[in-house]
Protein backbone atom coordinates (compact mmCIF):
# COMPACT_ATOMS: atom_id res chain seq x y z
CA UNK A 1 0.00 0.00 0.00
CA UNK A 2 1.26 3.71 -0.28
CA UNK A 3 1.69 6.36 1.75
CA UNK A 4 -1.12 8.49 0.19
CA UNK A 5 -3.11 9.64 3.54
CA UNK A 6 -6.53 8.27 3.52
CA UNK A 7 -9.34 9.12 5.62
CA UNK A 8 -9.54 6.75 8.32
CA UNK A 9 -13.04 5.56 8.58
CA UNK A 10 -12.81 4.21 12.09
CA UNK A 11 -11.55 7.20 13.09
CA UNK A 12 -13.92 9.41 11.41
CA UNK A 13 -16.76 7.45 12.33
CA UNK A 14 -16.62 5.85 16.02
CA UNK A 15 -20.28 4.76 16.28
CA UNK A 16 -20.15 3.42 12.59
CA UNK A 17 -17.03 1.41 13.44
CA UNK A 18 -18.11 0.56 17.02
CA UNK A 19 -21.13 -0.88 15.33
CA UNK A 20 -19.56 -2.80 13.22
CA UNK A 21 -17.53 -4.43 16.07
CA UNK A 22 -20.64 -5.46 17.77
CA UNK A 23 -22.25 -6.69 14.60
CA UNK A 24 -19.07 -9.26 14.56
CA UNK A 25 -19.07 -9.72 18.49
CA UNK A 26 -22.97 -11.07 17.79
CA UNK A 27 -21.61 -12.96 15.02
CA UNK A 28 -19.05 -14.66 17.03
CA UNK A 29 -21.89 -15.50 19.01
CA UNK A 30 -23.42 -17.05 16.68
CA UNK A 31 -20.81 -19.31 15.74
CA UNK A 32 -20.06 -20.29 19.48
CA UNK A 33 -24.15 -21.61 19.49
CA UNK A 34 -23.98 -23.37 15.95
CA UNK A 35 -20.79 -24.84 17.56
CA UNK A 36 -18.03 -23.96 14.57
CA UNK A 37 -14.85 -23.64 16.35
CA UNK A 38 -12.19 -21.40 16.66
CA UNK A 39 -9.64 -22.91 14.47
CA UNK A 40 -12.31 -22.86 11.48
CA UNK A 41 -13.52 -19.40 12.56
CA UNK A 42 -9.76 -18.23 11.82
CA UNK A 43 -9.28 -19.75 8.80
CA UNK A 44 -11.63 -18.87 6.47
CA UNK A 45 -11.31 -15.19 8.15
CA UNK A 46 -7.47 -15.13 7.13
CA UNK A 47 -8.41 -17.18 3.11
CA UNK A 48 -10.98 -14.03 3.23
CA UNK A 49 -8.63 -11.50 4.07
CA UNK A 50 -5.76 -12.72 1.75
CA UNK A 51 -8.33 -12.88 -1.22
CA UNK A 52 -9.36 -9.50 -0.69
CA UNK A 53 -5.58 -8.67 -0.20
CA UNK A 54 -6.38 -7.05 3.07
CA UNK A 55 -2.90 -7.47 4.47
CA UNK A 56 -3.99 -5.96 8.08
CA UNK A 57 -6.72 -8.39 8.88
CA UNK A 58 -4.54 -11.20 7.02
CA UNK A 59 -2.01 -10.73 10.52
CA UNK A 60 -4.57 -10.28 12.76
CA UNK A 61 -6.17 -13.44 12.12
CA UNK A 62 -2.96 -14.99 11.86
CA UNK A 63 -2.53 -14.21 15.09
CA UNK A 64 -5.58 -15.25 16.28
CA UNK A 65 -5.63 -18.79 14.68
CA UNK A 66 -1.72 -18.87 16.64
CA UNK A 67 -3.48 -18.46 19.54
CA UNK A 68 -6.50 -20.81 18.92
CA UNK A 69 -3.74 -23.74 18.38
CA UNK A 70 -3.15 -23.31 14.74
CA UNK A 71 0.34 -24.40 13.54
CA UNK A 72 2.89 -22.60 11.37
CA UNK A 73 2.62 -25.51 8.99
CA UNK A 74 -1.61 -25.21 8.53
CA UNK A 75 -1.05 -21.47 8.20
CA UNK A 76 1.39 -21.61 5.24
CA UNK A 77 -0.93 -24.12 3.52
CA UNK A 78 -3.69 -21.87 3.44
CA UNK A 79 -3.56 -20.19 -0.20
CA UNK A 80 -3.34 -23.44 -1.27
CA UNK A 81 -5.24 -25.33 0.67
CA UNK A 82 -7.06 -27.77 -2.54
CA UNK A 83 -3.73 -29.02 -2.76
CA UNK A 84 -2.87 -29.90 0.54
CA UNK A 85 -3.81 -32.62 2.89
CA UNK A 86 -4.05 -30.68 6.06
CA UNK A 87 -7.30 -29.65 6.41
CA UNK A 88 -10.54 -31.56 7.50
CA UNK A 89 -13.34 -31.82 5.05
CA UNK A 90 -14.84 -29.17 7.35
CA UNK A 91 -12.42 -26.96 6.77
CA UNK A 92 -12.17 -27.52 3.37
CA UNK A 93 -16.26 -26.76 3.16
CA UNK A 94 -15.50 -23.38 4.74
CA UNK A 95 -12.57 -22.19 2.77
CA UNK A 96 -14.71 -22.96 -0.46
CA UNK A 97 -17.34 -20.99 0.61
CA UNK A 98 -15.07 -17.95 1.52
CA UNK A 99 -13.87 -18.38 -1.88
CA UNK A 100 -17.59 -17.78 -2.82
CA UNK A 101 -18.48 -14.60 -0.81
CA UNK A 102 -14.99 -13.06 -1.63
CA UNK A 103 -15.95 -13.22 -5.01
CA UNK A 104 -19.45 -12.96 -4.77
CA UNK A 105 -19.75 -10.59 -7.24
CA UNK A 106 -19.08 -12.84 -10.15
CA UNK A 107 -21.71 -15.86 -9.07
CA UNK A 108 -22.92 -15.71 -6.10
CA UNK A 109 -22.74 -18.64 -4.14
CA UNK A 110 -22.96 -21.29 -6.71
CA UNK A 111 -24.98 -24.19 -6.98
CA UNK A 112 -22.40 -26.90 -6.68
CA UNK A 113 -20.15 -24.87 -3.75
CA UNK A 114 -23.70 -24.76 -1.90
CA UNK A 115 -24.62 -28.58 -2.73
CA UNK A 116 -20.93 -29.55 -1.19
CA UNK A 117 -20.96 -27.25 1.92
CA UNK A 118 -24.77 -28.23 2.45
CA UNK A 119 -23.54 -31.64 2.56
CA UNK A 120 -20.80 -31.33 5.06
CA UNK A 121 -22.08 -28.41 7.50
CA UNK A 122 -25.81 -27.93 9.41
CA UNK A 123 -27.74 -25.44 7.83
CA UNK A 124 -27.14 -23.57 11.18
CA UNK A 125 -23.22 -24.03 10.50
CA UNK A 126 -23.72 -22.92 7.29
CA UNK A 127 -25.86 -19.98 8.59
CA UNK A 128 -23.31 -19.02 11.06
CA UNK A 129 -20.14 -19.32 8.55
CA UNK A 130 -21.63 -17.08 6.14
CA UNK A 131 -22.16 -14.15 8.86
CA UNK A 132 -18.35 -14.75 9.70
CA UNK A 133 -17.93 -14.63 5.60
CA UNK A 134 -19.95 -11.08 5.98
CA UNK A 135 -18.14 -9.63 8.59
CA UNK A 136 -14.63 -10.34 7.55
CA UNK A 137 -15.28 -9.14 4.27
CA UNK A 138 -17.09 -5.53 5.23
CA UNK A 139 -13.54 -5.18 7.54
CA UNK A 140 -11.36 -5.76 4.76
CA UNK A 141 -13.44 -3.34 3.01
CA UNK A 142 -12.92 -0.71 5.64
CA UNK A 143 -9.00 -1.14 5.82
CA UNK A 144 -8.17 -1.30 2.07
CA UNK A 145 -10.47 1.86 1.52
CA UNK A 146 -8.64 3.17 4.21
CA UNK A 147 -4.93 2.03 2.97
CA UNK A 148 -4.67 1.10 6.48
CA UNK A 149 -0.94 0.61 7.58
CA UNK A 150 0.18 -2.87 8.76
CA UNK A 151 3.24 -1.78 10.74
CA UNK A 152 5.17 -4.47 13.13
CA UNK A 153 2.58 -4.65 15.52
CA UNK A 154 2.97 -7.11 19.01
CA UNK A 155 -0.71 -6.23 20.69
CA UNK A 156 -3.25 -8.36 19.91
CA UNK A 157 -4.93 -7.46 22.76
CA UNK A 158 -4.41 -3.98 22.22
CA UNK A 159 -5.84 -4.08 18.64
CA UNK A 160 -8.60 -5.71 20.15
CA UNK A 161 -9.43 -2.65 22.61
CA UNK A 162 -9.05 -0.29 20.19
CA UNK A 163 -11.02 -1.98 17.82
CA UNK A 164 -13.81 -1.99 20.49
CA UNK A 165 -13.78 1.39 21.21
CA UNK A 166 -13.20 2.55 17.83
CA UNK A 167 -9.93 3.85 17.40
CA UNK A 168 -8.83 0.96 15.69
CA UNK A 169 -5.93 2.30 13.58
Amino acid sequence: MTEERRVHLSRSAPPAYQSLAAFSKTVGGIAAESGLDDRLKELVQIHTSQLNGCAYCVRVHVERAVAAGVSPDVLTQIAVWRDSGVFSDRERAGLELAEAFAFIHEDGVPDDVYDRVGAILSEQEYVALSWILVSINAFNRVAIAGRYSVPPRDDLAGEDRDAASGAAW
